[in-house]
């Protein structure tokens, strides 16, 4: 990780669970973290997991990824006061209760599709170019999910996993393709899915069902792992299941 001590990460949803270990473990690693959510506030009380020397490196944005004026704002902010951007941690997601087949659910589903989607594009877009004008060889991690790769028959956890599944399976696509437009644009920005089963977060809590879950901080290790690799390699997709996990 000493490749990245001092450089700028940018985590969207660093509120809580996944994106509030990601924020914490990259500040401990040296990196300058500024951390983008609507409870900007929680992001702001995630300094008191840090120690006092580098609590200074850590930055709550107040931003909604799903409106992309937001999106220009929180990243005009990154460039013209921190220089740039070298990594970019699309975390942010949500999930909705409805069903596809459900009426009068246009408000759920918009939201979904809206966050889980479109604000990992346009955050990945305003990176990319804050990477591409300095010329720096970053890194954009997509926290996917296994629902990206299999729609898990969820059973009693909840009615359905609705629009969340394919919005997932969109992260897979658009990684990939993000990863063929980097090689067009001759880059050497690695791009990476990690896809985690069961996590105990605020998501889906999964822990009252007595089901193995994984920590959120063992997804924020694997950020650090890709992260650690050398310059030729990239790991295109990590996936990550708790031991017994039946999905």
């Amino acid at each position: 990780m000493e490749q990245w001590r001092g450089k700028i990460a940018v985590v969207t949803g660093s509120s809580s669970g996944i994106g509030a270990a990601i924020v914490v473990e990259l500040a401990k690693s040296g990196l300058v973290v500024v951390g983008l959510a609507r409870r900007v506030e929680k992001t702001e009380a995630l300094k008191q997991h840090l120690t006092q020397n580098v609590r200074k490196n850590l930055h709550a944005v107040k931003c909604d990824v799903s409106k992309e004026a937001d999106v220009l704002g929180a990243f005009e902010w990154v460039n013209s006061s921190l220089g740039g951007i070298d990594v970019m941690v699309n975390n942010a997601g949500v999930l909705r209760e409805t069903r596809l087949i459900d009426a009068n659910n246009s408000v759920p589903i918009r939201e979904v599709v809206d966050t889980n989607i479109l604000g990992l594009v346009w955050c990945t877009r305003e990176a990319y170019q804050s990477m591409k004008r300095r010329g720096v060889s970053g890194h954009i991690i997509n926290i996917n999910s296994i629902a990206g790769h299999h729609i898990p028959f969820v059973g009693d956890l909840m009615q359905s996993v609705n629009i969340y599944g394919p919005t997932k399976y969109a992260v897979t696509a658009i990684t990939e393709v993000t990863r063929q437009e980097l090689l067009r644009d001759d880059s050497k920005v690695k791009i990476t899915s990690i896809s985690p089963g069961a996590v105990d977060t605020e998501i889906l809590d999964f822990a009252k069902f007595n089901i193995p879950v994984l920590k959120s901080e063992d997804v924020a290790k694997s950020v650090l792992y890709v992260l650690s690799t050398p310059p030729h390699v990239q790991v295109h997709e990590l996936m990550i299941k708790p031991v017994g996990e039946r999905f």
